[in-house]
């Protein structure tokens, strides 16, 4: 499947002068590994280019132990969508694409407010590991150990854990039009809760992912190219005034 993220071998940038004269700036993009591995896994139905992108930067970083599994929750999405996916990428497969619920204080059918303190009832973005499993009030959970200092470092401190639950259901949907929501726990469908648990405990990696540019400015783990073509552009654009 062809990647769907303007990922040809040279981008045009157009800057516009004040006398309105445009100039062309041929910019190679080189593709990457991990665009060739979004490719050949089909990713395009399931993830978006940019929340996959972000998520193996992390992985490249981070002491993880076990590379081969991982997960990405797209917060990017409505909540009425399968959000959540696990991915074996050392088999390239898709292990597992379903809905998961975000904070009750993070929003309504969109998760748009994060937050890494206590009692804010908000969901937090970015990296964790998991840890180990237990039965609690919400039945069998995940340990979530949040990687990223100011940004969701408090998550074994506010319990947010994996965890099933009913109100994540295509019956809430039904009935709410958008999903149940949790105290900050990303929540998983009840039947779903135990197998996905099972298969990313014990030191995977976990990225929740939006489209939030406060993120982005704290996270030390993420490159941000676009912000970096952006100010190519104006450099050239100074340039181009200057001569």
């Amino acid at each position: 499947m062809a990647l769907n993220t303007a990922l040809s071998s040279k981008e045009e940038l157009k800057t516009t002068d004040q006398q309105t004269t445009t100039h062309h700036i041929n910019v190679e993009r080189q593709r990457t590994d991990v665009d060739s591995l979004y490719d050949e896994m089909n990713l395009g139905p399931v993830l978006k280019y940019e929340a996959f992108r972000q998520a193996m930067e992390g992985r490249k970083e981070l002491p993880i132990q076990n590379k081969n599994i991982m997960t990405v929750i797209d917060f990017s999405l409505a909540s009425t969508e399968k959000r959540l996916v696990v991915l074996d990428l050392n088999r390239k497969k898709v292990l597992f694409n379903t809905l998961v619920s975000h904070g009750k204080n993070s929003g309504e059918n969109y998760a748009v407010d994060f937050s890494n303190q206590q009692e804010s009832l908000k969901s937090s973005l970015g990296f964790f590991m998991t840890e180990n499993t237990y039965n609690g009030e919400n039945g069998y959970s995940l340990v979530l150990n949040g990687l990223e200092e100011g940004i969701n470092d408090n998550a074994k401190a506010r319990y947010v854990v994996m965890h099933g639950a009913d109100y994540c259901s295509t019956g809430t949907i039904a009935s709410l039009g958008r999903l149940g929501k949790s105290y900050g726990c990303p929540a998983v469908p009840r039947k779903y809760a135990k197998p996905i648990i099972n298969t990313i405990k014990n030191g995977t990696l976990l990225f929740i992912y939006a489209d939030d540019p406060e993120y982005l400015a704290k996270s030390h783990l993420i490159h941000q190219p676009n912000i970096l073509m952006a100010q190519f552009n104006k450099t050239q654009l100074a340039k181009s005034n200057e001569g």
